[in-house]
């Protein structure tokens, strides 16, 4: 009696344990397809983060928007800009894709307003009201380029790289007055769109400086 029980209950549990198995090969291949989906959706938001076209430099019809402060992402519009400086730094925008082309940092750009009579012909051309960009990306070793003081070499205020001292004076296409830097900022056209700064044209001279950046 003991023996078929015994035969009876190893029987009985052979198909208990093919179960077991099959459900354990079930449960840890679940578990796989669900950590490859998991990795996919990482895949997904981390190429969110830079959508296409966000490291192209800036594109005609692209509009400017704030880079920094407690109204970045927003339009810049003349009425932003204080008459004399100091300038703001602004990302370029696709309008048609909402794009903000912030993947590069060379992509960022100085947007200043000064006086009409002060440019020179070539900076006023470029100008829309007064009101000029340029790269914010110092032409010497790549550091930005984050003052508005007055200069080492005579009493107008002017662009000024902290990192070696370079001096740019926005008023005659950002041409080098002070420090190492070997040429001038890049310039950047500009015009108006339904009220906002738009770029109208592409950077005019190299960005950055000899140093990667």
């Amino acid at each position: 009696m003991s023996r078929a029980s015994f035969n009876i209950n190893s029987s009985s549990s052979e198909p208990e344990v093919d179960a077991g198995a099959e459900q354990t090969r079930r449960t840890l291949l679940l578990g796989a397809l669900a950590t490859t989906a998991c990795l996919g959706c990482s895949a997904s938001a981390r190429a969110g983060e830079d959508p296409p076209g966000s490291d192209e430099r800036p594109q005609k019809g692209d509009v400017l928007v704030f880079s920094e402060g407690d109204q970045e992402g927003k339009l810049i519009t003349a009425a932003d800009l204080q008459a004399g400086g100091p300038p703001v730094h602004a990302w370029p925008k696709d309008p048609k894709t909402s794009v903000v082309r912030s993947a590069s940092r060379l992509n960022e750009i100085l947007v200043i307003r000064l006086d009409p009579a002060e440019l020179d012909e070539q900076t006023r051309a470029r100008a829309v009201d007064g009101i000029i960009a340029y790269s914010a990306i110092c032409a010497h070793a790549g550091c930005p380029v984050t003052a508005w003081v007055k200069s080492d070499v005579g009493d107008k205020e002017v662009l000024k790289c902290m990192c070696h001292n370079s001096e740019y004076d926005p008023r005659a296409g950002a041409q080098v007055v002070f420090g190492p830097a070997p040429r001038r900022l890049a310039a950047l056209p500009l015009a108006f769109a339904e009220g906002s700064l738009s770029v109208a044209g592409n950077f005019i001279g190299k960005v950055g400086g000899a140093q990667p950046g």
